[in-house]
């Protein structure tokens, strides 16, 4: 049994339950109200200590953290029988692992982070003056997507994989974050083929005042 700790409304943490509905895994998940501090308790600390999720715990105590890291995990436990989500080729399986870097430090940092300040921040909070630099960096990550996508269909190779799962939990959700999609069509086709995607399930909704938030405007940004 897998057991996952996370936000549901995350979308580090919605990769990981995206990726374990499409493999048909066996897993438990337990919601952890992050932005009220649960992962900064002593408690959580003691057995997680990079206080975040998501987190992979195994029912022989072993612990995985780091969303990509454990998309790569599951990958690896994919039957023969099942679809595979990562290439065997070296060169291939490399490539889409550049693709998750990628989403790591040129394209979560700015659309994730957006997203946060817009929709769990006061809207009088000073972090509202990020965005427009936030703003600026994300859409330069969505226009390297949009090239990539001019000549192929995936991320992670020649079929969906991992790294798709990876770029799709923050592009899907661009919007929160105040960015336009519509001038991104190759991302936009690529949205609808994952959507598309056998056992696709989508993020689970923001509740309602969350979704408040996000519908106030920019004031001060």
């Amino acid at each position: 049994m897998i057991t996952i700790r996370g936000m549901s409304q995350s979308g580090n943490c919605y990769k990981l339950l995206l990726l374990l509905e499409q493999m048909d895994s066996n897993y438990r998940w337990i919601e952890v109200d992050a932005p009220s501090g649960a992962t900064r308790t002593p408690e959580f600390l003691a057995r997680y200590p990079q206080g975040k999720v998501p987190v992979l715990e195994l029912d022989d105590g072993r612990v995985l953290t780091e969303s990509n890291a454990i998309l790569y995990w599951l990958a690896g436990q994919a039957t023969a029988s099942g679809p595979r989500f990562l290439p065997e080729d070296p060169w291939l399986r490399a490539q889409a692992l550049s693709w998750m870097f990628f989403e790591q430090y040129s394209h979560e940092p700015y659309l994730a982070v957006a997203r946060f300040i817009r929709a769990w921040l006061p809207p009088d909070s000073p972090r509202r003056a990020e965005l427009p630099r936030l703003r600026e960096r994300g859409h330069q990550a969505l226009a390297s997507m949009e090239r990539h996508l001019a000549a192929a269909d995936w991320f992670t190779g020649p079929d969906y994989g991992i790294a798709d799962v990876a770029l799709f939990a923050y592009t899907h959700c661009a919007a929160d974050g105040g960015f336009d999609l519509a001038s991104y069509p190759c991302l936009e086709r690529w949205l609808a083929r994952v959507r598309a995607t056998p056992g696709f399930v989508p993020m689970p909704a923001l509740d309602a005042e969350t979704a408040a938030r996000l519908a106030l405007p920019d004031a001060g940004a």
